[in-house]
């Protein structure tokens, strides 16, 4: 097949970190790119951090303007709530199926005022902020969500599920006549020469690790859902605080959890354990901070740096085993084997648990539709991990960030670029 009897356009699935990156990078080669993504907004996981190890970047200041550069590329047909159900064709000629939602928001008139959530009658559980806060059917994940445009959920508005078919609460109160009750989901055909698949990862359900308390000790946190409580534009404004609205006084954090389950190691969680150091003494510094591991993951040439430093922050590093949390009057005890077998009991107030990276709970049906494998884990599978980590078994599918596995920021970065390269060198 010659140049001109491919298509050019590249499809990229998921709008997180490696897929903006890799739609970027397309574009300036000059590639029509559509990049779609299932949720509302982009940026993935990462807009959920304040910042980000190892040089505690502020996680904003970096994602932001690659979402603003996104945006407005000319290059870039930015499909959100919009989800891939065929793909047909080889490299150089795919035609790939996409379903995509209905916003019930006009992009263009919207300026994003928020004006339009506060009438609604609807208040349920913000799933971007972990359960964290409340949200209405009418919204935006959270403050500073690019596109700053918000959504109608359907399952949850009165008006879509039946429950007060003539509530127009949120278009009444928009002036800028941007709700539209009359659109429709669409169902688009999409001509590409190759795929990129960096559709993301979910982590451990801390609840299949009763042992842990999580969901049933209070002040028992995810490392997700710390993110938020320490986050600027989270739950409480960024102030630490126990579910009484007391600052703790001492916090354990626990590493690895799921991680005899899932059976690998997630390579970044005791990184960012350790960055949990610093959002814990920046804000309250007298606090006391306990850390468990079985074993410690210190790569990279900048890391055992940061972990240096972080150990100047007077945290108590600990090995241990056979941990369990439970209620301890008006605390928690974390009780622990030490490395010499000794049974102990540590009372803190707030407990931190940095649960596995695993793949997103729909990577299996996505593999089956792109036509490529998965490893033993669930992760999307590269056709030879000791020469590229991003060719798949099928030609003209690239896989990059944490849908291949594990891994930091950097390295999703990174595996972006090579599976780019990839696309770009094999359709010249």
């Amino acid at each position: 097949m010659t140049y001109k009897e491919q298509y050019t356009a590249v499809l990229v699935i998921g709008a997180g970190m490696a897929g903006i990156e890799a739609s970027l990078m397309l574009s300036k080669a000059d590639r029509k790119v559509h990049l779609i993504e299932k949720t509302s907004y982009t940026g993935g996981t990462a807009i959920k951090f304040e910042e980000v190890f190892s040089n505690m970047e502020c996680s904003t200041c970096m994602v932001a303007p690659r979402q603003q550069e996104l945006l407005q590329d000319k290059n870039i047909n930015l499909l959100t709530l919009a989800e891939v159900e065929e793909v047909k064709g080889s490299f150089g000629k795919f035609t790939v199926k996409i379903h995509k939602k209905a916003r019930y928001v006009d992009m263009q008139n919207c300026i994003g005022c928020n004006a339009c959530f506060e009438p609604c009658p609807v208040s349920l559980k913000n799933e971007f902020e972990e359960g964290l806060s409340e949200r209405k059917a009418i919204y935006v994940p959270c403050a500073g969500a690019l596109p700053n445009v918000p959504m109608i959920d359907t399952d949850h508005c009165l008006r879509f599920n039946g429950k007060d078919k003539d509530c127009k609460a949120c278009q009444e109160a928009c002036m800028f006549e941007a709700i539209d009750f009359n659109q429709k989901d669409e169902q688009l055909e999409l001509k590409v020469g190759a795929i990129v698949a960096a559709t993301g990862f979910d982590i451990f359900d801390s609840k299949k690790a009763p042992q842990y308390g999580y969901g049933k000790v209070d002040d028992v946190y995810t490392a997700i859902e710390f993110e938020r409580l320490y986050a600027s534009n989270g739950p409480t404004e960024g102030n630490i605080v126990l579910k009484n609205g007391d600052a703790p006084k001492s916090a354990a954090i626990i590493h690895c959890v799921g991680r005899d389950k899932k059976g690998y190691c997630s390579s970044v969680c005791c990184m960012y354990s350790l960055k949990f150091n610093h959002y814990l003494k920046s804000k309250i510094p007298e606090i006391k901070i306990s850390e468990f591991y079985t074993d410690l993951c210190i790569p990279g040439k900048s890391h055992q740096k940061f972990y240096e430093k972080m150990k100047e922050t007077e945290v108590d590093m600990i090995r241990a085993s056979e941990i369990e949390v439970a209620k301890q009057g008006k605390g928690i005890a974390v009780k622990y084997s030490n490395g010499n077998g000794k049974k102990s009991n540590l009372p803190v107030d707030m407990v931190i648990l940095a649960p596995a990276i695993e793949p997103r709970d729909d990577a299996s049906k996505l593999a089956k539709i792109l036509g490529i494998s998965i490893d033993e884990y669930g992760f999307f599978k590269e056709e030879n991990p000791d020469v590229s980590s991003v060719v798949t078994s099928k030609p003209g599918v690239f896989i990059a960030g944490c849908s291949q596995g594990a891994k930091n920021i950097q390295d999703s970065v990174s595996q972006a670029s090579a599976s780019v390269g990839k696309a770009l060198s094999l359709s010249k």
